[in-house]
């Protein structure tokens, strides 16, 4: 195949030649020696007509001859210039013009210029005629050599055209042979066997998983046949393994379901426990609370010092127990039992958490700064618990300097993120998460009042709601503390439905 197409090329390329020499070379020296040939006519006429005439003008066109010559001699000795035979001949016709030019042309001109009409003999012109006779025959001979070397060029072209076109027959035919056996070979030894392994392969694909993809020869096919076999056994182990997980996974939903209702029926009922039991305690606790009460009233002074203190320790344990019931009271309730769900403006919650501080935040000469507040999706009686507890804390946890409080709101996507900062004492940051604990205290009662679930009930709120509640540490380490919490942009009441699943749509505690 590689000799064939290096034939061709060739070929091609000498046709090519043979063309560029006929086209360029010939076309240009047969049309430039018949311009020279006119050229030499024109000057032998000049001169003949002077002659004759004597008039000037008449040896402008011998001049004009003169000058084609030279430029048109130029250009033959160009295109003929590895035609060395031409070249001779040419250089032959050349001289005898020369001749004619040195010997009658130029001396006849100069003698009838001085001497007139009869100074150039009939004899001289006869000589002049048979001098220029001798170069149109040396041009003559010329010119016929230049036809033959033409005509000879185009022969060969029209037998390299013929070789060429007989070659590419050839190549043609030898083409189509090794198309035909390379094709009955491909499909002997390539096709043939992947399409037998690909019709294996789609069996698998169809899902026979367990048929063998058996090998087919040729060896690379069949090494080919074997990877396919080992992918495929490869799989086959996969799929039994993750049939296997599937199986385990399905179990382990299964048990995490059961596990799921059993806690959700557990927790159920501990809120209801919870609830119930603080609900109940209540009235033992009035009566206790009442009944030493009462014994203090009555026989406070009559006893002595010690009894007047056990008393006032009945009286001060009762209270307290009463304040951390009705705080565990209103704890449970956080989710089961509320006014309806609806959109709560933030701005009339921290107003009615202001009104409630009042007098707190008068006494301490506090001031509270916030930014507008949107409207969010929530509980109205739920929500200002959140700013009351925050802000509670500010006031109870005051440091040296009067309370200062800022407010501060940006929207985080679809969630809202509100910012409460004071100047107070703040709280060490390896407590960040022990203060949202119910009960947990960092001071002892008699230094700050409180049972401690504060912060717990504004975290179960805001979790209530879908947001999150957290302490941040201050950036600019100035006093005080800063809390985040997170609520949802109004009208995505889902993410309540997500967050309170025990909570129906107008929030309500369920039957």
């Amino acid at each position: 195949m590689l000799a064939i197409v290096l034939t061709s090329v060739l070929l091609v390329l000498q046709l090519y030649r043979t063309e560029q020499v006929l086209t360029t070379r010939f076309f240009d020296a047969v049309r430039s020696s018949g311009e020279f040939f006119s050229a030499s006519v024109d000057q032998e006429t000049g001169v003949r007509g002077y002659l004759l005439t004597g008039e000037p003008g008449v040896l402008e066109q011998y001049e004009e001859g003169r000058q084609d010559q030279v430029e048109l001699d130029r250009r033959l000795r160009d295109v003929l210039a590895e035609e060395d035979d031409l070249t001779a001949l040419f250089d032959t016709a050349a001289g005898s013009l020369r001749v004619w030019q040195q010997d009658f042309a130029e001396p006849a001109i100069e003698a009838r210029t001085a001497g007139g009409r009869d100074s150039v003999l009939a004899a001289e012109v006869e000589r002049g005629t048979m001098l220029f006779d001798a170069y149109r025959a040396d041009f003559a001979t010329f010119e016929n050599e230049l036809l033959d070397t033409r005509a000879e060029a185009k022969q060969a072209m029209d037998r390299a055209l013929v070789t060429l076109v007989v070659a590419f027959a050839v190549i043609a035919a030898g083409a189509i042979l090794l198309t035909y056996l390379a094709v009955r070979l491909l499909r002997r030894w390539v096709t043939g066997p992947l399409e037998r392994l690909a019709e294996q392969t789609r069996q698998v694909a169809r899902g026979e998983i367990t048929r063998r993809v058996e090998p087919v020869d040729p060896a690379e096919i069949a090494a080919l046949a074997g990877d396919v076999e080992a992918m495929r056994s490869r799989i086959v182990d996969e799929l039994v393994e993750v049939a296997q997980a599937r199986e385990q996974v399905e179990q382990a939903n299964a048990l995490l379901e059961e596990q799921a209702v059993d806690l959700r029926r557990s927790n159920a009922e501990l809120e209801q426990f919870a609830y119930v039991a603080s609900h109940d305690l209540q009235e033992p606790l009035r009566k206790v609370a009442s009944f030493c009460q009462l014994l203090q009233k009555r026989y406070g002074g009559q006893l002595d010092e010690r009894a007047d203190q056990y008393i006032a320790f009945a009286v001060d344990g009762a209270k307290r127990m009463q304040e951390l019931i009705q705080d565990l009271l209103a704890f449970s309730r956080v989710g089961r039992v509320g006014q309806e769900i609806g959109e709560v403006d933030l701005d009339d919650c921290l107003e009615r958490a202001l009104r409630s501080l009042s007098t707190a935040l008068e006494e301490s000469d506090a001031r509270v700064e916030a930014d507008p507040l949107p409207t969010v999706t929530g509980d109205a009686t739920l929500l200002p618990q959140v700013f009351q507890n925050l802000l509670g804390n500010a006031v109870k946890f005051r440091g040296e300097d009067s309370p200062r409080v800022r407010i501060t709101c940006r929207q985080d996507g679809d969630m809202w993120e509100i910012a409460c900062r004071d100047n107070g004492i703040g709280i060490p940051e390896q407590y960040a998460e022990k203060v949202f604990v119910v009960f947990q205290r960092l001071h002892p009662r008699d230094e700050y009042d409180g049972t401690g679930i504060g912060l717990a009930m504004c975290r179960k709120i805001v979790e209530f709601h879908g947001g999150h509640l957290w302490l941040v540490q201050p950036r600019d380490d100035g006093p005080g503390a800063e809390f985040r919490f997170t609520l949802p942009v109004a009208g995505r009441a889902e993410a309540m439905a997500v967050a309170a699943p025990g909570a129906t749509a107008n929030g309500k505690e369920p039957a």
